[in-house]
């Protein structure tokens, strides 16, 4: 069994995405680590997301020149420097200050777009001005429609290239950890966990100096809630569980541009969003912070890609660590990955320099990864390259 390595205590001395994880931890009060890295109820669809990716084993060609490989992939007619964007994560600037915009860079200069959440703490308009990169704009569906409407005609201002509908989230999921450490949204100083917040002073004085962050693009929207034990979720409580096919139709015809729907893992489902006209999907259960009991990603991602037919890109999300996790994704038919907690726990444990620790990890295992598998490209990476893990079954004494 592979023992676990000590903390490093600086992003240079981080060599994988769980490198930066415990460095994140490390630094982070308890209740804003646990919000990044936790999931709903008993936490089994977290689990699953990284153990789905265990269940399949790499079988390698041999002597295969890949002297020259490439991570290069497109999407959209686009190039990307990597088959990766960074998706949506909300409160960023709760890890670190900025972390929205120093997401956004590094996504630039390794050529992929980045993810803005309407719960992000930066503002369209200031993502958009730091940014020279692809942009994108993740919106959850809320209560207030005309602030839901409003919010996309920003990002249309504001030249975002692709819309991203959040669909797995008509409630919000029972996150535990979030109640024991009465976290919740807006964010409140409780007196359970002021002394958390003072054995962590740097993280604590930077609050006291700069304030508590706010969600930028959801300002003047109602969010505040009573206690975090007062509801199922003080994240999801705006949000419409009404919002339908229908109104999806209507979000189709009025957004302009790319339109990525994401929180699919029906093939019912992904047919049906063909039709309608989306331009991608990802599948995705949010990364375990929703419905405990769903089924991961990557045992989905096979039935969606079945059911699209190459008519639209299918991209996954959920677990990813690794670059073997990517190449499995699209070993399996995904066009390119999202980067959720992996590069969250990098601008979490570092500002921007953790934000390009990240890539940098994740770009150079996928390279090796490439070419240890005798591929020269990302197109190299095929299903026939996976063998299903053979798991003995039980014998009864």
């Amino acid at each position: 069994m592979r023992s676990c390595p000590p903390r490093p205590f600086s992003v240079a001395a981080c060599y994988s995405i769980d490198d930066l994880r415990r460095l994140a931890r490390h630094r982070l009060p308890r209740s804003i680590f646990d919000f990044y890295d936790g999931g709903a109820e008993d936490e089994s669809t977290l689990q699953e997301n990284r153990a789905a990716f265990g269940r399949h084993r790499l079988a390698p060609r041999a002597l295969v020149d890949v002297a020259a490989a490439s991570t290069a992939a497109s999407l959209f007619g686009q190039p990307l420097g990597l088959p990766m964007a960074v998706g949506p994560t909300g409160a960023l600037a709760f890890g670190w200050r900025d972390a929205d915009l120093h997401l956004a860079r590094a996504a630039a200069s390794h050529g992929i777009p980045f993810t803005l959440s309407s719960s992000g703490t930066a503002s369209i308009e200031a993502v958009a001005k730091a940014s020279s990169g692809r942009l994108w704009f993740q919106a959850y569906v809320l209560r207030n429609r005309d602030f839901f409407w409003k919010m996309i005609e920003r990002a249309d201002h504001a030249g975002f290239e692709a819309l991203v509908i959040t669909v797995d989230l008509p409630v919000g999921g029972k996150r535990e950890r979030d109640f024991h450490n009465q976290f919740s949204v807006p964010f409140r100083i409780t007196r359970r966990n002021a002394l958390d917040f003072a054995r962590h002073p740097r993280w604590t004085l930077d609050l006291l100096r700069r304030g508590i962050p706010v969600f930028e693009n959801l300002r003047g929207l109602e969010l505040a809630a009573l206690s975090a034990t007062e509801i199922a979720s003080s994240v999801g409580r705006s949000y419409d569980p009404a919002f339908d096919w229908d109104r999806l139709a209507e979000v189709r015809a009025r957004w302009p541009r790319k339109l990525i729907v994401k929180g699919i893992s029906r093939g019912d489902d992904a047919r049906r969003l063909v039709g309608l006209g989306c331009d991608a999907i990802v599948v995705s259960n949010h990364g375990g912070r929703q419905l405990d009991g769903a089924v991961a990603t990557l045992d989905a991602l096979p039935e969606v890609v079945q059911a699209v037919a190459g008519r639209l890109p299918v991209l996954l999300d959920g677990g990813i660590r690794r670059g073997t996790d990517v190449a499995k994704a699209l070993a399996l038919g995904a066009t390119a990955v999202l980067l959720g907690r992996a590069t969250l726990f990098g601008v979490a444990a570092g500002g921007a320099a953790g934000a390009m620790k990240a890539l940098d990890i994740l770009r150079d295992e996928f390279l090796r990864t490439l070419q240890l598998c005798g591929a020269a490209s990302p197109q190299g990476l095929t299903a026939d390259l996976l063998r299903h893990r053979f798991t003995p079954k039980e014998t009864s004494t």
